[in-house]
């Protein structure tokens, strides 16, 4: 199925969370959702507060809270997908089973659902898998199916652990939560959806009772409540954003003074905290919306780097060591001083560190040793750097959306081998595109394909494969079709795909790649085609290159005129016997600018507003009952929950870490839940509990081929993580041995399925079995596991592709294939 994300800022840009109204059916299921089976007995002799519920065990009361974020948390990747932004809302959904499957510590919520009721974490677990399945077949309505199954059997295992009275109090808190999403479609201006849901929710709100029963403990709140309500509507109705955010807040704030009421002390205060965590976790799905932010910025900028130093490889090539040394100072020199320079050490360190360390260092001694392979080496690290590193900054799409510019500079650089008489180095340039193409380098693989699978077709099979074999024949009428052809194609993909900001990054990147190609030219002694190269550059941006032409205009007059003039002036240099490679690189700044320039007019993708949600959290935090009981409970856990917070606010305000910090925010709050319910030992954060997963493992069986750590003689190695294989698929040669190496989670397997694997092929499985069910079986008594520090090994001898999952992690998309040559 075609996707597209250009529809998402169509018109005004205002309608990303169009056709949200009526979401928060998450409280809608048929019955009331407080009659949940317990699974389990309740204690008799808990003592009760003012609440008339019964005190329950401080680590439940914890648990309990952490569920109620969780909750809240299932209505984000319906969100995204009401957004038409499935992939990023089945990644979310893929990340929620992650955190779950990933909790540590004896009183964690993936162990104690498990314990206290199998029947609801199975059922949570099913539908936490069917949502994201739902999210990827783009079925929105199995989406929120989904949700409201995954949520009725939190709500049941709540009512299980700590008493079913005390389910509906806590979804007095989910719908508060659930109100300030209504806050968040005006924030972004789409005020007549948000209008439609404060209503909506105001009608849950009476007719499932919550009202009465809020009114029944604390009358103000509940009249709180309502009034607020109201006044959001009102202010939607008349385009008042501001007000609306405001009402919003009050009512979060109404719902979180009444649950004291109607909760005992611990459970209301720590699920107090989990309302801010729900909070935290809105702010994170807001900014996957739509739009490209500061970060996307950095790793657009970031991605010239590639094709600069591809650029002093070449001069190398052709005899020109002093140009291809001078090629990767100013390449370092530029670095040094660029906003992605520190956007790229904070999002992966290891990636920094190999792009200067062991790639432009190492480069620049290669040349001057005049040492080929370590130069062809240091190349491929700085590739693979850069790529890591554009993978940490870009979310969704947008890695692939970059690698799309990148394909086509690659293309240039073979067409200009080609011309210089050079088709040999030209065809094998073309191979090693085909061969990142296939190895699914940031994700453009599969990407291209998702999203168009005639382009992805018209892009491999017609032009790509076309192209190697004109370069190979000679034919100078077939390389020029195939180029013009691959140029249309991915050009076709960005637009598809991105946004105008998107698209205008990749755009300003690629123009900056083929002026320094210019640049190289002139060095090489072929000014005119130089010339022609930048002259060509300065027609397609004039042209409108996907809309980046209009979109630099509107968003920074004064950058398109210098933009302009830069090239104007390059072409010049060409032309007139100047310095084209200097002209290159104030072009290269005025290209970079544009990057910028571009994605801040389009206005990120909502992380001001995102940020605006977590200032908002931590002012209600300030003034909250909770604030002085955290503070008092346990102080590090106060200091650290502050600091998070702040932390947190800062990379929504600067683009850079969000998801880390948004996931350090999650644990600083896990642990101030169990501070404010009086078991800040038990806080299952940090490995300070030690949980019985090592006792469980124990008991656990591997079988044969099932091995302590990974053989030296493995031709490849699979990660298993915490819910994904990685690479997810791999293809081999017949003969080479595969190793399943367990390197995150908890313990898999690795199980064939029998209908997809080569009629010729053995079964095959970890545990030695001889059937898929009996695999499957297998693993229910213990068998086939893969522990910590172990691996699974299997030589493959037939050919085909064999597709195989992990038995606990299936319904998390834990499955892989291995294709056999």
């Amino acid at each position: 199925m075609r996707r597209t994300r250009r529809t998402l800022l169509g018109g005004t840009g205002t309608a990303l969370l169009a056709g949200l109204a009526g979401c928060s059916g998450i409280l809608g299921s048929d019955g009331d959702e407080t009659d949940q089976p317990s699974n389990g007995d309740t204690t008799t002799e808990q003592s009760t507060d003012e609440s008339g519920i019964a005190d329950p065990d401080p680590t439940d009361a914890a648990v309990v809270s952490e569920w109620n974020a969780m909750r809240i948390r299932l209505r984000d990747p319906v969100i995204l997908g009401h957004a038409e932004e499935f992939t990023a809302g089945a990644s979310v959904a893929s990340r929620i089973f992650e955190r779950f499957e990933t909790a540590s510590g004896e009183h964690n919520a993936h162990e104690v659902l498990e314990d206290t009721s199998e029947e609801h974490y199975e059922g949570f677990e099913e539908g936490l898998g069917d949502l994201r399945g739902a999210l990827e077949a783009e079925d929105l309505e199995g989406a929120h199916d989904a949700m409201r199954t995954a949520d009725e059997h939190l709500r049941g295992v709540q009512g299980a652990l700590i008493g079913s009275e005390a389910v509906k109090p806590l979804n007095v808190l989910v719908m508060g939560a659930h109100v300030s999403d209504a806050a968040l479609l005006a924030q972004i201006g789409d005020f007549e959806d948000a209008a439609g849901e404060f209503s909506h929710i105001g009608t849950k709100f009476e007719e499932k009772g919550l009202r009465e029963l809020l009114a029944g403990a604390d009358a103000e709140a509940a009249d709180a409540f309502v009034t607020a309500l109201d006044r959001g509507a009102a202010a939607a109705d008349s385009e008042d954003g501001e007000t609306a955010v405001a009402a919003a807040n009050e009512v979060v704030g109404a719902a979180t003074r009444g649950s004291y009421s109607l909760l005992p002390e611990s459970v209301a205060s720590a699920t107090h905290i989990s309302t801010l965590q729900g909070r935290g976790w809105d702010a994170a799905a807001l900014t996957g919306l739509g739009g490209a932010s500061t970060e996307f910025a950095h790793a657009a900028a970031l991605t010239v780097y590639r094709a600069r130093v591809h650029d002093a490889a070449w001069l190398y090539e052709r005899g020109h060591a002093d140009a291809a040394s001078e090629r990767v100072e100013n390449t370092f020199a530029h670095f040094e001083g660029a906003r992605a320079h520190e956007a790229l050490e904070e999002s992966s360190e290891d990636a920094y560190h190999r792009f200067e360390d062991d790639g432009l260092s190492a480069l620049s001694t290669a040349i001057d040793n005049d040492d080929s392979e370590s130069v062809t080496a240091a190349v491929e690290t700085i590739n693979g750097a850069l790529v890591d590193g554009i993978e940490a900054l870009g979310s969704g799409d947008e890695p692939a959306l970059l690698e799309a510019g990148y394909v086509k500079a690659r293309i240039e650089d073979a067409l200009e081998r080609y011309r210089l008489g050079e088709a040999g180095l030209a065809a094998e340039t073309a191979r090693n595109v085909f061969g990142t193409f296939e190895a699914n380098e940031a994700d453009f693989h599969e990407t291209l394909e998702e999203t168009d699978e005639s382009l992805y077709e018209l892009f491999e099979d017609e032009h790509l494969t076309g192209l190697i074999e004109a370069f190979e024949d000679g034919d100078d009428a077939a390389v020029e079709d195939h180029v013009a052809g691959i140029r249309e194609t991915l050009l076709s993909f960005e637009t598809t795909a991105g946004t105008t900001a998107h698209v205008s990054a990749v755009e300003s990147g690629y123009a900056a790649a083929r002026v320094f190609d210019a640049g190289v030219l002139d060095d090489v002694g072929d000014s005119d085609r130089a010339a022609s190269v930048v002259q060509a550059v300065f027609r397609h941006f004039e042209a409108g290159a996907g809309g980046f032409h209009e979109a630099l205009e509107e968003a920074d007059h004064d950058r398109y005129e210098s933009f302009e003039a830069a090239l104007s002036a390059t072409e010049s240099a060409a032309r007139e016997g100047g310095s084209v490679a200097e002209q290159a690189q104030e072009f290269n700044g005025e290209a970079v600018g544009a990057i910028y320039a571009v994605v801040a007019s389009a206005g990120g993708s909502f992380g001001s507003e995102a940020a605006s949600v977590m200032q908002d959290t931590f002012a209600h935090f300030e003034e909250a009952r909770v604030h002085e009981a955290l503070e008092d409970a346990d102080r590090d856990a106060y200091e650290g929950f502050e600091g998070m917070l702040e932390e947190y606010i800062g990379a929504l305000d600067s683009g850079s870490d969000v998801d880390a910090s948004a996931e350090g925010f999650a644990q600083a709050a896990l642990r101030a839940q169990f501070a404010v319910a009086g078991a800040s030992d038990a806080a299952p954060v940090d490995g300070s509990e030690m949980s019985d997963e090592e006792d469980g493992e124990s008991e656990l069986e591997g079988g044969p081929n099932i091995v302590e750590g990974v053989p030296d003689d493995a031709d490849h190695v699979v990660e298993m993580n915490a819910v994904a294989f990685e690479p997810e698929q791999l293809t081999v040669s017949q003969g080479d041995t595969v190793a399943w190496a367990h390197n995150a989670g908890e313990p898999h397997n690795v199980v064939g399925y029998a209908d997809e694997i080569p009629e010729a092929a053995d079964y095959w499985a970890s545990g030695g079995f001889e059937s898929e069910e009996a695999a499957r079986t297998g693993w229910e008594n213990g068998e086939g596991a893969v522990q910590s520090g172990q691996s699974y090994v299997r030589t493959f001898e037939t050919a085909g592709t064999h597709e195989y999952f992990c038995v606990p992690h299936e319904a998390a998309g834990m499955v892989g294939s291995v294709t056999v040559e």
